[in-house]
Parts: C-alpha cells; structure tokens; sequence
C-alpha cells in the first residue's frame, strides 16, 4: 500500500475586497472555504468542478504560490504551511506546476535549452555538460529531440509547447505535480496524446499529480480518484469509477448527466440546473448547491452539510444521502 504524500487539511483562502479612497478592506471573496484530502504515492487525484469554483486557487494555494488564509499542508510529513521563503524555495523542487496555457507561461525571449535549464540552476550545483545531459535526456522523455534545444516557443506548435512545459515541470525530477488544466487549451487530437504522455510519465518516474480540470471526460482517463468542488468546498470524493458509476451528490449527479457518452444507445436523464453560481464575496449560510438543487429543503438553506464517509470511502456533503 502507497504512502500518503500530500495532507490537506481545512485549506481556506480568501481574497481581501477593498474600498474607498483609503482602500479598507469591507468583505472576502471566499476562493478556496475549507477544503480537506490526501494524495498517495504514485496517485493521480483529480479536482474537478465548474469554472470559478476555486479549484485553481486551491493547488496554487497548496504550492503557496497563492499564501493560504488558513488551514495546514504536509508534505512528506512536512508541515510546509509556515516555512520561511528559503525553506520552501528547497521545498520546490519536489514540487512543481505545470500551467495551463503553455502559450503564455513560455518566456517568449528565452530559447528551449535556457526554459529547461533555469530550475536546474536553481535548484542543484551542477557542471554545464551535467545540465545539457538532463535537460537532453527530459526533452527526449517529451518525446522532443535535440536538434529543438536552441528553438524559440514561437516555432512549436501548442502541443509542443506544452511538452516543453511538461518537460520545464519534470526536469529536477520532483515527485509531486500539479497540472492545471493543461490540456484545455489544445485541439481535441493533441488532447490525448498530452494525456497519454502524462500517464506515461507517472509510471517512469512514479510521479504524484493533482489533476485540475472542468473535463470530466478527461479526468475518467486518467485519475485514480476524484473530488468535485464547488464554490471553494468539495461537494464529493471518491475512486473514479465509483462515482461515475453511482454519483451521490445532486450536484455531480448534475455534472455527469451533462457528459456526452461515446455510446449512441445510451440514453441519459439530462439534470439542467436552474440558476447562477451564488456570489463567493458573500456565499448562502447553508450548503452553498442549495439556491439550485432541487432536493434543497429548509435545512439545507440554513445548515452547511459536512463532507462524511458513505460508503467505502465515498464521501459527500449533504444533508439528505
């Protein structure tokens, strides 16, 4: 049985709202309420969910690239929440992030051999003739070649692109990455072949990832278990294909009947759900899915449901399952 690698517990983080001339703060923008769970060795976890529901904010806020506003991060059993700047910086090395738009997060002024060699200057001591190796043999992993090294991002295409900036992640060879959506800005056909390589590269190098995506197509192909957000708190975790197979929230139920299944003969009950996603600057006192579910009773208007075990490890957020 794999180890625990990353413990969350009750992330929060919230963003000041200001005001006036003297800029007092007068409210919060809840991105991220209290947010709990664990990622195992060699793991893929998948944090899904609608645009806007804080799944973002809540891997850069695991990264710290984003400070947390509460709530405790361990990291190999290390409380990494408080470190100071150069104790995290150390830290880094073992984790990284992969964008999700490598048309924008490739500086465009610098060429592949200076991208991938920058987090090895960074982080090791290391010879010149030791930095070409890795960054040779990580760009041959991509499935690049080395003729690209001196290529500028302006010369690849966006799938190339985003192997560059896979390969930028796996360079220093860390054990736990965060991948943000990074196949939503691809054409379906380069869609797969990003997932494909990632899967591959999980197994080589027994990679840890959280997989961040509004695809629940894609999530179903590659992780291992999922939790679905919305509006900063996870309605719903679980193995994957349990809750494909029987979803417990209204809201993933919501989610799911919205898929396209690949099988013509399937027929689907579509779940249209009525109404906008509530303000996070001031969110309902009760379960936040309440003002558009419609199984919502009084007590799930004024009651937030805590995220329970179900049933074999199958957890969910609602008063009424």
């Amino acid at each position: 049985m794999n180890k625990t690698l990353l413990d969350v517990r009750h992330l929060r983080t919230w963003f000041p709202v200001k005001s006036g001339i003297l800029r007092k703060t007068v409210g919060y923008v809840h991105a991220v309420e209290d947010i709990s769970f664990t990622l195992e060795e060699e793991e893929v976890f998948a944090l899904v969910g609608e645009s806007g529901c804080g799944k973002t904010t809540a891997g850069a806020s695991i990264l710290r690239l984003i400070e947390p506003s509460g709530g405790e991060v361990f990291f190999g059993g290390l409380n990494i929440t408080n470190l100071k700047a150069e104790e995290m910086r150390r830290q880094r090395r073992d984790m990284q992030l992969i964008f999700q738009n490598p048309y924008s997060s490739l500086n465009p002024r610098m060429n592949v051999r200076a991208l991938l060699s920058e987090p090895l200057r960074v982080h090791f001591s290391l010879s010149e003739g030791e930095i070409n190796e890795k960054v040779a043999d990580i760009l041959s992993l991509v499935g690049l070649t080395r003729d690209q090294l001196d290529r500028y991002p302006h010369q690849f295409s966006g799938g190339q692109k985003q192997r560059i900036s896979i390969a930028r992640a796996l360079v220093s060879r860390p054990r736990f990455v965060i991948a943000d959506e990074p196949v939503s800005a691809l054409d379906v056909s380069i869609q797969a072949q990003i997932l494909n390589l990632l899967i591959r590269l999980r197994e080589e190098m027994k990679l840890s990832l959280i997989f961040i995506s509004h695809d629940l197509n894609v999530v179903r192909h590659i992780s291992d278990r999922i939790a679905v957000m919305y509006l900063g708190l996870i309605m719903e975790q679980g193995d994957t294909e349990r809750i494909y197979q029987n979803p417990l929230h209204p809201y993933t139920q919501a989610l799911l009947s919205a898929v396209p299944s690949l099988d013509p003969l399937e027929k689907k009950r579509r779940v249209v759900l009525q109404g906008d996603v509530p303000n996070p600057a001031n969110p309902p006192p009760g379960c936040p899915f309440a003002p558009r579910c419609t199984q919502a009773t009084e007590l799930c208007r004024e009651k937030r449901p805590k995220i329970r075990s179900l049933e074999n490890n199958h957890d969910a957020a609602c008063h009424h399952i």
